[in-house]
């Protein structure tokens, strides 16, 4: 079992910036591969950014490229996503994942492709 802690959401102008971290406990942490996902009221959930159990590989929805960075401190046990030039459409609760078997970008974009979640934290981005 790997427990998932998600933190650093909160309320925002259009322009500012967060920073999201999760923090994971069980198992090891360096062998999982890690995603943000967010959802948003009445929509499905979707990939926000992945990134590759070493972190040498990282991933991204086209809607937050060259806005958000996902990276990973293995001796920390945490994954993070900063959160730069907010919108109000990326208002929604964000969720990062783990997989231990998640190695292609089909499977890092996708919710099958992890195997435990987090409970969420709530972004609101005002206009």
């Amino acid at each position: 079992q790997v427990q998932l802690v998600e933190s650093g959401g909160g309320l925002v102008q259009a322009g500012g910036s967060l920073r999201l971290s999760c923090a994971a406990s069980g198992r090891t942490f360096s062998n999982y591969a890690m995603g943000w996902f967010r959802q948003a009221p009445g929509k499905e959930r979707e990939f926000v950014a992945g990134i590759s159990w070493r972190g040498t590989s990282t991933y991204y929805a086209d809607s937050v490229k060259g806005r958000f960075t996902i990276s990973r401190d293995n001796a920390k046990n945490t994954v993070y996503l900063q959160m730069n030039s907010l919108k109000p459409e990326d208002t929604a609760v964000y969720y990062c994942a783990a997989g231990l078997k998640t190695r292609t970008p089909a499977q890092l974009s996708q919710t099958w492709g992890y195997d435990y979640w987090g409970q969420g934290t709530q972004v609101t981005v005002s206009s």
